[in-house]
């Protein structure tokens, strides 16, 4: 369903007010974190496609009904469960080191997270800006303070390393889900797709690129590479402008 401009306000009020605001709701002595945290829980054993208001109530020993008396929707659910996770990283500008050590510190950082809570590449929250992510986002142009960078290109380079990290993790992810998976004989996904990938290849010249490749890239190595070449053209950037 469409959002509405009644229930885009909702869920920023929630955003901004909802977890530190008591709520009157039936005789269950639940709060919007307790709910909060019950979907969490829901994503991280099931994955975000398995969450529903439904599944979240059962968690809670409730009926479906009753969230809706501290939640008005998924969406907003969602954006709170996103909003949480923003919470618990540091603030980039309290780093330690130089902007690009910084950089570095939080983009590592959040390639973890996101590979240990999958569900959070999943989740399409709409654009909503809690104050956990306005409080991360301010921090993270304050680490261009000193380099002459202006703020509208300091807030370029924090969303190209989040593009950045979110491409990289989201192709790691599969990996690691195709790496756990075997069949009833067995055999992992990776010797069943060479096996198969062996019988194409006597086709001809098709792959004869591919062929010249040593060993499988390192999914973590190919990242580190991409952020170096990323903070490269900033450090360029930066060294050809006067900065006081």
């Amino acid at each position: 369903m469409a959002p509405t401009r009644r229930s885009i306000e909702a869920t920023l009020d929630l955003l901004w007010t909802g977890l530190g605001r008591p709520r009157r709701g039936p005789r269950h002595q639940l709060t919007v974190r307790r709910v909060m945290e019950a979907a969490m829980a829901v994503a991280e054993s099931e994955g975000v496609d398995a969450l529903s208001m439904r599944k979240v109530a059962a968690h809670l020993g409730v009926g479906a009904s009753t969230l809706y008396t501290y939640v008005p929707d998924k969406d907003a659910l969602l954006a709170l469960m996103v909003d949480e996770m923003i919470s618990q990283a540091p603030l980039p500008h309290t780093r330690p080191g130089t902007w690009r050590e910084k950089v570095e510190a939080w983009a590592r950082e959040d390639m973890a997270s996101l590979r240990t809570h999958p569900w959070l590449i999943e989740v399409t929250s709409g654009p909503f800006i809690g104050p956990h992510a306005f409080a991360w986002t301010d921090s993270a142009i304050r680490v261009f303070d000193d380099t002459g960078l202006s703020a509208e290109v300091a807030l370029a380079v924090v969303e190209s390393v989040d593009a950045l990290v979110r491409g990289h993790v989201a192709q790691i992810v599969v990996a690691d889900r195709a790496e756990s998976w075997s069949d009833s004989q067995g055999r992992s996904f990776a010797s069943v797709q060479e096996s198969y990938l062996a019988t194409r290849r006597a086709e001809g010249a098709r792959s004869a690129s591919i062929e010249r490749l040593q060993a499988p890239l390192d999914a973590m190595a190919v990242f580190e590479r991409a952020l170096a070449w990323l903070l490269d053209g900033v450090e360029r950037d930066i060294a050809g402008r006067d900065v006081p």
